[in-house]
């Protein structure tokens, strides 16, 4: 094996090497597409799930995700004061709202964030700095990382401090801005107080609340305050630790809808694709040089001398046709970030696995390929 001839057989038709390549490439960048939007859905489904700063969730049981809620009582927040343990307790209520861009007037749909800015609820760039804004009437904070369909709210505000427009037909004024992100639920977000909320959406109950934020004390125990709460609670609302919040809706996006299938079943078509193609070019690169290998075999090279060999242009293929699909997917990732404003972006985990995947499939396409060659005869082929 001093004989770099995996190598030299692969280089020597250097029109099926760059063919091959491209097509692994192809299906790298078709892999890393897909996992890459999958997870940028992930990502920017529990960023305000992240964000929100509290211990323990209520929720109603007929809420499916954060941007779907049903109300519930805002009782049974307050019946929770009632369990040792726990310090305080936030109202929450989400809409979705009308949001007249103040630059050109057209209207587009975005998530509007209430609760009392006595305390802040959100760990956000801008929300604690912009808190006392919204204790003033009709007046909201505007996430500056929502899609620019919205208008540019930030360039308006840099110049004159405070921005007018209309939420849901109320007229309301931007004085602050806070960073939270776009997700595929809502492509921006305001967020306001408790109050302000209900003059927009006159139609939502004070009593009738999306979220309820439970803080514990400092030396209480969660798990005993979870398992107090879900046995004195009545059964019409739903107790999350801030994990299980967390996780209910990434399940949700996974396995409620057909988004998260979709794409594992971009990454599995890009799986095959690669195995096809590269189980061509091995198939044919044994075909055309059997009668050597048949030579090779008659003078005593054992079929694993030839298993070896055809395995070292598997993992060749893999490796180097691994590069052009993780620059181009690159690229990809920053284009598509910058046109919807998800947080989409490479990561390591994501690179390590691809490159694992495409290894898998390279050496799979070897496996089947090399069955010609072990099963070749030399007093056949001569």
């Amino acid at each position: 094996m001093k004989t770099p001839l995996a190598w030299l057989q692969l280089s020597h038709e250097k029109i099926r090497l760059l063919i091959a390549l491209a097509g692994i490439g192809f299906a790298d960048m078709l892999m890393f597409v897909q996992l890459g939007f999958q997870n940028a859905l992930f990502d920017s489904s529990v960023t305000l799930h992240k964000a929100f700063d509290g211990d323990v969730f209520l929720m109603s049981p007929q809420s499916d995700a954060l941007g779907f809620t049903e109300t519930f009582s805002a009782r049974r927040l307050y019946e929770s004061l009632a369990i040792d343990g726990v310090e305080s307790v936030v109202p929450v209520y989400l809409n979705f709202g009308l949001w007249k861009n103040p630059v050109n007037r057209n209207t587009r749909t975005l998530l509007v964030i209430g609760f009392n800015p006595v305390s802040n609820i959100l760990d956000l760039p801008g929300a604690s700095e912009n808190l006392d804004q919204i204790k003033l009437e009709d007046v909201v904070l505007f996430d500056d990382k929502s899609r620019e369909e919205f208008g540019d709210v930030a360039g308006l505000l840099a110049v004159n401090n405070s921005v007018t427009t209309e939420l849901s037909s109320r007229k309301v004024t931007v004085k602050g801005l806070f960073s939270l992100g776009a997700s595929f639920a809502a492509d921006g977000n305001v967020m306001t107080s408790d109050i302000n909320f209900l003059r927009i959406f006159p139609e939502r109950q004070k009593g009738l609340i999306d979220i309820g934020i439970i803080n514990i004390k400092p030396d209480a125990d969660l798990e005993t305050i979870l398992a107090q709460l879900r046995t004195k609670l009545p059964q019409d609302v739903d107790v999350f630790s801030k994990e299980e919040f967390i996780q209910k809706e990434i399940q949700y996006w996974q396995n409620s809808t057909a988004i998260g299938f979709i794409f594992t079943l971009g990454t599995a078509i890009g799986f095959v694709v690669g195995t096809v193609i590269v189980y061509q070019i091995l198939y044919t690169d044994v075909a055309d040089h059997l009668s050597e290998y048949a030579t090779l075999k008659a003078m005593g090279y054992k079929d694993r001398y030839f298993i070896i060999l055809v395995f070292q242009e598997a993992i060749i293929l893999a490796l180097i046709g691994f590069i052009p699909g993780f620059a181009v997917a690159k690229g990809l990732y920053f284009l598509a970030a910058s046109a919807t404003a998800l947080p989409l972006y490479m990561t390591t985990q994501r690179t390590l696995m691809v490159l694992i995947l495409t290894i898998i499939m390279c050496c799979a396409s070897g496996s089947i390929a090399v069955r010609k060659l072990s099963a070749a005869d030399p007093a056949d082929i001569f």
